[in-house]
């Protein structure tokens, strides 16, 4: 069954900035409430700013079933630091892993008609166990396919995904018009001028330094033509060079075309603030790929985010 013209009521747990509100506005899907779960006082800024009609219900230990209306479609992105492959791999064990199984309980507490996790790639043993408590098989989707930066993500869903399309988006392709006017010797002075592509089509300047150890991930800059590596809360003003001669940075606004958010949606709070809040969120374009398929797949990427974002003010 798909969602047609009726309007659903959606709780998002670990909301964020609201990244799946911005994917249900793309696509048109009316909702008669969407209920957030956030503690991140930033991100609850910038949500409603955008979407003051959201209804924030806080921390998430405390949100009961009871207390809300028939939920047609529940979306989270728990905390990811204790399942990442790359991290201490603490887990389970892991306080902020633990708040997966708040998502778990309000799933069997809600019955919702849809459901939507996200996570980090992970070990299998650990992602096999949550296909077994959700009850479905985890999806894979790299987020390169649809804005150009990689963003390697477990999907668990019972919204029935069609085929995942397949891109090349180059960095270049999602840049503004700003000059390239800082001098790359300020790097090539202490790291190795030696271009290397990744398998995934990032072209790294000076993947090495001079003493031939693997450059420290801030003092690397990266060839527009490529892939662009995934933005972080903690890394997200990348080095980026056109010429191999001249370098900038990434400005917050191409972050936000990275990540399929709309221009200046994060605007109301610090520079700073805004790459933690764009690095902790979704990449929308991929979240709305799979809630097109709440209406039979019908991806329109020709839906506006700022007139999707202006209905709701």
């Amino acid at each position: 069954m798909s969602v047609g013209k009726e309007k659903i009521n959606v709780l998002s747990l670990f909301d964020g900035i609201s990244c799946g509100q911005i994917a249900l506005n793309k696509l048109g899907i009316e909702y008669e409430n969407y209920f957030a779960s956030e503690i991140d006082k930033h991100a609850i800024k910038v949500t409603q700013h955008n979407y003051p009609n959201t209804i924030q219900l806080g921390d998430v230990t405390k949100v009961k079933g009871i207390d809300l209306p028939k939920i047609d479609l529940l979306i989270g992105g728990s905390p990811c630091q204790g399942f990442s492959i790359a991290g201490k791999k603490l887990n389970f064990d892991d306080d902020r892993s633990k708040l997966f199984f708040e998502f778990v309980r309000l799933k069997n507490e809600l019955t919702p008609k849809y459901f939507l996790l996200e996570n980090v790639r992970m070990t299998d043993d650990i992602a096999d166990a949550i296909d077994e408590l959700l009850g479905v098989k985890r999806i894979y989707i790299d987020s390169r396919n649809f804005t150009g930066m990689i963003r390697k993500r477990y999907y668990w869903t019972n919204i029935p995904i069609g085929e995942i399309p397949t891109k090349n988006v180059s960095i270049e392709d999602l840049l503004d018009n700003e000059p390239f006017d800082r001098d790359l010797n300020f790097f090539l002075d202490r790291t190795k001028y030696e271009p290397t592509t990744s398998y995934d089509g990032i072209i790294t300047i000076n993947p090495r330094d001079n003493n031939g150890k693997q450059t420290w991930q801030r003092g690397r800059v990266y060839d527009i033509k490529g892939s662009c590596p995934t933005i972080c809360a903690s890394l997200f003003d990348l080095n980026i060079t056109k010429d191999h001669k001249t370098w900038r940075k990434l400005t917050i606004n191409e972050c936000e075309k990275l990540q399929g958010v709309p221009k200046d949606y994060t605007s109301i709070v610090s520079k700073n603030e805004r790459g933690k809040q764009l690095g902790n969120g979704w990449n929308v374009d991929t979240i709305a790929f799979i809630f097109s398929f709440l209406r039979g797949g019908n991806f329109l990427n020709s839906f506006s985010h700022e007139s999707s974002i202006e209905a709701q003010k």
